[in-house]
């Protein structure tokens, strides 16, 4: 049952805090729903749960109109956005987890809504993974930071797939290092699989899909 997942995940949570002397309120579990129906994310929001990551900017537009009301759930785009895919992520989503670049990042800021932002950062040589390069984080910054409606929280990034969590370490270690040279405080890092590790390294979103609801559905 999911409010028992969720407990069990809590207490991880707890325990990868204590381990690493952080309070839990500087963690927040971002629940990823993409693959699920609006009914796992109303099932999920009544299991206590206020801030969903979905992966599509199609597929969520799909599930939006069941879900007015969930007042304060918060929705995270997690995927890669396509710059002509913009003005529907600013309408449904609260957070944009993922801009990697200067053009994506104004046309956020051109749709004229208030959004919190992260930078997704390359950090692994795999060709499938998005993500802006380490040396270009420096001007992306400047660039959202000179945005009015954006607000920058921090950096996100997404480590090779491992059955290992200590593989992932360090990755989180590079992440938290380049957030830190930046005065960024937020770090949007571990799923499922490496959640814990990255609450140690300094994780403040840990964004887990597996955990909560078990693996994704099938079309």
């Amino acid at each position: 049952m999911l409010p028992e997942k969720v407990a069990q995940v809590q207490d991880r949570i707890a325990a990868a805090a204590a381990r690493a002397h952080r309070s839990l309120d500087q963690i927040l579990l971002v629940a990823v729903t993409k693959k699920f129906p609006a009914s796992v994310i109303c099932d999920a929001y009544q299991a206590g749960l206020r801030n969903f990551g979905e992966n599509y900017v199609q597929e969520f537009a799909g599930k939006s109109p069941a879900l007015p009301s969930l007042k304060d759930a918060r929705f995270h785009l997690i995927g890669h956005l396509q710059s002509n895919k913009t003005a529907k992520a600013a309408e449904l989503f609260q957070v944009v987890q993922t801009v990697d670049s200067t053009k994506l990042a104004r046309r956020l800021a051109a749709e004229n809504k208030p959004l919190e932002v992260m930078i997704e950062v390359k950090l692994s040589e795999e060709e499938a993974k998005s993500g802006a390069d380490p040396r270009e984080i420096p001007a992306l910054v400047d660039a959202i930071r000179n945005l009015g409606n954006l607000r920058l929280l921090g950096l996100m990034t997404m480590p090779p797939w491992t059955t290992k969590a200590e593989e992932s370490r360090p990755y989180f270690v590079r992440l938290r290092k380049l957030a830190e040279e930046h005065g960024l405080p937020q770090l949007s890092m571990g799923m499922s699989n490496d959640f814990e590790v990255a609450i140690e390294e300094g994780a403040t979103m840990i964004r887990l899909g597996t955990a909560l609801f078990g693996p994704r559905q099938k079309p």
